[in-house]
């Protein structure tokens, strides 16, 4: 049983996931214990009175910009990747479901058979009335990415913070994996990423966020415990504001 926790600092965040993240060490699709396990670590910030939205990608699956680059016509790269995102937001909510956690898929797409069109003040209803919403295919365009997806929505919503799960803790000024000299930095400002490049988010998402004051951490998904300890106001990763 988890330690109690002092009433957490957000009230509403967006967590944005890579579809990698799905897949733990496998090469290609979606682990089942490593969905189950980010099930329950959001079930957990659910339960303890936070208003949670999920942004995940879909590069276990496909990458749109990657079809690209290996020759398919960009558009419809992009569009097949929107839809392995819509893949794996069914996944999560299923996940969740079976946690008892209350859960909304609305896509950017309209694919009202599987899920619900997303609608900015439908979302905000169900986000008050405690449910998960997992926004799906982007924000319906191409050459707009998950990430620009998730501080678009973030801003759209009133989310107080946009969360960055990755597979490292915070920002480095290198590749940690490269290199053993690169350090990392507890705070950054939006102008700090985009000028130095360090690959946080796209720029899109970093403007966007900056241009309305949207506070961004990035931490690492593999510290078990780790969400949980932001939401309730300790400093985890690196924060851009």
């Amino acid at each position: 049983m988890s330690e109690p926790h002092s009433a957490p600092s957000y009230k509403r965040i967006v967590l944005k996931l890579s579809g990698e993240a799905l897949m733990g060490d496998e090469d290609y699709g979606i682990k089942p214990e490593v969905i189950k396990r980010l099930a329950e670590e959001v079930a957990e910030v659910v339960n303890a009175g936070v208003e949670v939205g999920l942004v995940i990608g879909g590069g276990n699956i496909f990458r749109g910009a990657g079809l690209a680059a290996a020759g398919m016509e960009r558009v419809s790269a992009d569009h097949m990747g929107m839809l392995a995102t819509v893949i794996n937001a069914l996944a999560m909510q299923d996940a969740l479901e079976r946690l008892d956690t209350k859960t909304r898929v609305m896509s950017a797409l309209q694919i009202n058979e599987v899920c619900e069109q997303y609608i900015r003040r439908r979302a905000v209803r169900h986000l008050e009335k405690g449910r998960v919403v997992i926004f799906a295919a982007g924000t319906g365009n191409p050459f707009f990415t998950t990430d620009s997806a998730a501080s678009l929505r973030s801003v759209e919503v009133g989310a107080e913070l946009v969360l960055k799960a990755t597979k490292v803790d915070g920002v480095y000024s290198a590749d940690p994996m490269k290199d053993k000299t690169a350090t990392r930095y507890d705070r950054l400002s939006y102008d700090q990423v985009i000028e130095q490049k360090l690959g946080v988010m796209d720029t899109t998402a970093i403007v966007l966020c900056r241009d309305y004051s949207m506070p961004i951490r990035i931490f690492d998904i593999n510290d078990a415990g780790a969400l949980m300890k932001i939401i309730h106001g300790e400093d985890r990763g690196t924060l851009v504001c």
